[in-house]
C-alpha cells in the first residue's frame, strides 16, 4: 500500500460531500441496481496498470511519477476508485502535474475538470497547527460506473528530504487483483538501494550516466480474503521495502541525531516535573505520575511516523501547545523524567497489527511508523499516547512486536504478554411473571482495568447508562439497566462496574423456556472463545490475547417452574487452555449455581494456524458449555405423553 492509498480511507470522510455533490451532477445513481459481480466473489476493482517512478538526489529531493489505471468490477468498486487522493507536505512538496480521466467501457474519455479537484486538510491533524502541512489533494472522477476505469497521472515533487541525504518507501498490496505494476528507483549511482522484497520481482539494476535503476515487477490474482480476528497480510504476504539507509544501527543514529532537543532542559520542564513528584522518593512512582500527567493533559495528534519530517518538536512547544504526536510524547515524556532523574529513550516500532519489520529500516504503514519510550532503570516501555493503559502496561497494538531502542541502536521486543484477569458475579431471581431482576458485577484487574475505567472516565453520565445498555444487548438479553462504577479518578489498581436492573420474558408461565446459563455480560468468557472460533478453519495468523477469567451465577427459578434439564460439569484442558464449570441445582429452593474459570496462556500476541488446528477441540468444547442452556416447563406447559 502506497502512502496515498494508506490515507485513502483515512479522507473518505472529509470528501464525501465533494464526491455527493458530483454524483448527483453526474446522475449517478446505482442504488436500485442488482450487483450480480459483488454477488459473484468479483473483486470490487483490479489495478490495471500502475508505473511508479522516483528520481532520487544525493540530498534525498525526489521527483515522483505515477500513472495509474483502475477497474471498476462492481458497484462496491465504483465507490473504492470513483475518488483518488493525493497526499502532500505542502511545505516541501509540490504536485508538479496532475492529469485524471474517466473511461467509459466503450472507450469514450471524460476528463476530470477543475471543480472536480480539492485540496482539503488531512483530516487527523484538524485542530493541531503545528501539523497542518499534510494536504490531500482531491480527485473525483466523473460518471463513474461498473466496468469504468479511472486514469490518474500525477508527478510529485519533494524539495527537501523528509530525513537528510535518505530515501525510503514502502509498500504493500492494496488486497485487489494487480494485472501489472512496476515501480521503479532512480539513484545516484554511488547511492546503493537496501531492498526487502517479498513477492515483488526484482529487475536487474541499470547503470547509466552515473546513475542506477532499480525496478520492481508486480502481478497477483484475487486475494483470498482476510479471515476473521487475522492479523495484518503483511505479516505473511507480500511486501516491498526499499531505502538507503544501510542498516537499523545508522537509522537509530539518524533519528537520535535529529531529535536532540537543547530545551529539553527548560527551566518549565523541570519545575513542572518537580511539582508532579516532589512528595515521593520512589523512581517508579516518580514515573508513573509524569506518565499520567503526560496522558491526560497532552492531547494525541495521530499522525503515523514517518508521515512528516521524523523530528520531534520542541520540548517548550510540546508543553505550551499541549499536543504533539508520538514522536512529540517521547520527546516531552524523556524530558520531564530526565528532570527528575530518570533515563528513557525513543523506541521505534510498528503500531498495528505486524509482529515482524521488513529486514532493512524504513518509515510506513506496516513497518516503522510509531514511537513509545523505553525506561531501562525500571525495565519498562511506556507509551503515553495510548491515553487509556495504566502505567506499566502497554495496549495490544505495541506489545509483542520488534522495536529498535534509537539510543543503543539495536532491536529488541516489546512483552508478549501481560497480566489480565476479570471476575464476573450475576444473580438473576426470576419472579412469578417470568421476568427476571438481576444484578451484575465485574471486575477487571491488569491491562485490561484502566481502559474500562477510562470508559466511564469519559463518560455522561447518559453515556455510561448507554455503555450498559448496549453491554446488556449484546449479550443478548433485554430490559432496564442502571449502572455504577468503582472511582473513576484512580489511575491504576482494579476497577468494577455493578449493574441492576430486569430482564424481559426469561421464563414462560405457559411454555416450555430454554435458559441460557449466562455467567458473564458481554466480554466474559463466553465472548472471548466467539471471538476465537469466529473463523472455523484457520489458514493465517491470528491475534490471539489470553487472561484469566472466573465467573459465577445464581439464577433463582418461580414456584411454577419445572426444571427438565441441567448442564453437566466440563473440563478442557490443553496446551493453551485449561477450562473447568460446575453446575449445581437445588430443587428446593430452585436455585441454579454456575462456576466457570478459563485460563487462556499463548505466550504471545501472533497464534498461527497450526496452534488453532491444535486448540480448535477445546475451543468448540468450551463453547458448547458456555451456550448450555438449562430446559423449565412453565406451569401451564402441557406434560410430555
Amino acid at each position: 500500500m502506497t502512502r496515498g492509498e494508506s490515507f485513502r480511507r483515512a479522507a473518505r470522510c472529509v470528501a464525501s460531500c465533494l464526491a455527493l455533490s458530483l454524483a448527483i451532477a453526474s446522475g449517478h445513481a446505482r442504488a436500485g441496481t442488482t450487483d450480480s459481480a459483488a454477488q459473484n466473489d468479483v473483486p470490487p476493482y483490479t489495478l490495471e496498470r500502475d508505473v511508479h517512478l522516483f528520481v532520487v538526489q544525493q540530498d534525498g529531493s525526489v521527483v515522483e511519477d505515477d500513472d495509474t489505471v483502475l477497474r471498476a468490477n462492481t458497484t462496491a468498486g465504483v465507490d473504492e476508485i470513483a475518488q483518488r487522493y493525493v497526499w502532500f507536505n505542502k511545505d516541501i512538496e509540490t504536485i508538479a502535474k496532475l492529469s485524471a480521466e474517466t473511461i467509459d467501457p466503450d472507450g469514450a474519455t471524460h476528463a476530470v475538470g477543475a471543480s472536480g479537484i480539492r485540496d482539503v486538510q488531512e483530516p487527523r491533524s484538524a485542530g493541531a497547527p503545528t501539523f497542518e502541512d499534510g494536504v490531500l489533494r482531491t480527485v473525483i472522477f466523473p460518471g463513474v460506473q461498473v466496468g469504468s476505469r479511472v486514469h490518474l497521472h500525477f508527478a510529485k515533487r519533494r524539495a527537501k528530504a523528509l530525513d537528510a541525504g535518505t530515501f525510503s518507501y514502502f509498500v504493500e498490496p492494496t488486497g485487489e487483483p494487480v494485472e501489472f505494476q512496476r515501480l521503479i528507483f532512480d539513484l545516484p549511482a554511488n547511492v546503493p538501494l537496501h531492498v526487502d522484497a517479498r513477492g515483488y520481482t526484482a529487475l536487474a539494476p541499470e547503470t547509466a550516466n552515473g546513475r542506477t535503476r532499480y525496478a520492481f515487477d508486480y502481478r497477483h490474482g484475487p486475494y483470498a480474503p482476510l479471515e476473521a480476528g487475522a492479523v495484518a497480510y503483511v505479516n505473511w504476504g507480500d511486501r516491498l521495502m526499499v531505502t538507503t539507509v544501510p542498516d537499523f544501527a545508522a537509522f537509530a543514529t539518524r533519528y537520535r541525531e535529529a531529535a536532540a532537543d537543547p530545551t529539553s532542559t527548560d527551566p518549565a520542564i523541570a519545575s513542572l516535573a518537580l511539582a508532579l513528584t516532589s512528595d515521593v522518593s520512589d523512581p517508579q512512582e516518580k514515573a508513573r505520575r509524569i506518565y499520567d500527567w503526560m496522558r491526560f493533559n497532552i492531547r494525541y495528534v495521530a499522525l503515523f511516523l514517518g508521515e512528516t519530517a521524523a523530528v520531534p518538536h520542541r520540548a517548550t512547544d510540546i508543553l505550551r501547545n499541549r499536543y504533539g504526536d508520538c514522536k512529540d510524547h517521547v520527546a516531552l515524556f524523556s524530558a520531564l523524567l530526565a528532570a527528575v532523574g530518570i533515563r528513557a529513550e525513543p523506541v521505534l516500532l510498528n503500531l498495528g497489527p505486524v509482529y515482524a519489520l521488513p529486514d532493512v529500516p524504513g518509515y510506513g504503514a506496516h513497518a516503522i511508523n510509531h514511537a513509545i519510550a523505553w525506561l531501562p532503570d525500571l525495565g519498562l516501555y511506556a507509551d503515553t499516547s495510548s491515553g487509556g493503559y495504566a502505567f506499566g502496561y502497554l495496549p495490544p497494538g505495541v506489545m509483542d512486536r520488534p522495536v529498535l531502542l534509537v539510543d543503543d541502536g539495536v532491536l529488541s521486543r516489546t512483552p508478549a504478554t501481560e497480566r489480565r484477569e476479570r471476575t464476573a458475579r450475576l444473580s438473576l431471581e426470576v419472579g412469578a411473571t417470568g421476568d427476571a431482576a438481576y444484578s451484575y458485577y465485574v471486575e477487571d484487574e491488569g491491562a485490561g482495568a484502566e481502559p474500562e475505567r477510562n470508559s466511564f472516565r469519559r463518560a455522561t453520565r447518559a453515556g455510561a447508562q448507554q455503555l450498559a445498555s448496549q453491554r446488556l444487548r449484546l449479550t443478548g438479553l433485554a430490559g432496564t439497566v442502571r449502572v455504577s462504577t468503582s472511582p473513576t479518578d484512580a489511575t491504576d489498581g482494579p476497577f468494577s462496574v455493578t449493574m441492576q436492573g430486569t430482564l424481559d420474558h426469561v421464563v414462560w408461565r405457559d411454555g416450555t423456556t430454554a435458559i441460557t446459563t449466562t455467567s458473564s455480560f458481554t466480554g466474559g468468557i463466553a465472548t472471548q472463545i466467539d471471538n476465537w472460533l469466529a473463523q472455523p478453519r484457520r489458514t493465517q495468523p491470528w491475534a490471539c490475547i489470553g487472561g484469566e477469567f472466573a465467573e459465577s451465577a445464581q439464577i433463582e427459578l418461580p414456584a411454577f417452574a419445572r426444571v427438565t434439564d441441567v448442564p453437566q460439569d466440563t473440563q478442557v484442558n490443553d496446551a493453551f487452555l485449561d477450562y473447568t464449570s460446575h453446575y449445581v441445582f437445588d430443587a428446593r429452593s430452585r436455585t441454579l449455581q454456575i462456576e466457570r474459570r478459563l485460563s487462556a496462556r499463548f505466550g504471545h500476541q501472533m497464534c498461527t494456524a497450526d496452534e488453532f488446528a491444535q486448540m480448535r477441540d477445546a475451543l468448540v468444547r468450551i463453547e458448547r458449555d458456555t451456550h448450555a442452556q438449562i430446559v423449565v416447563r412453565g406451569a401451564l406447559a402441557p406434560r410430555a405423553q
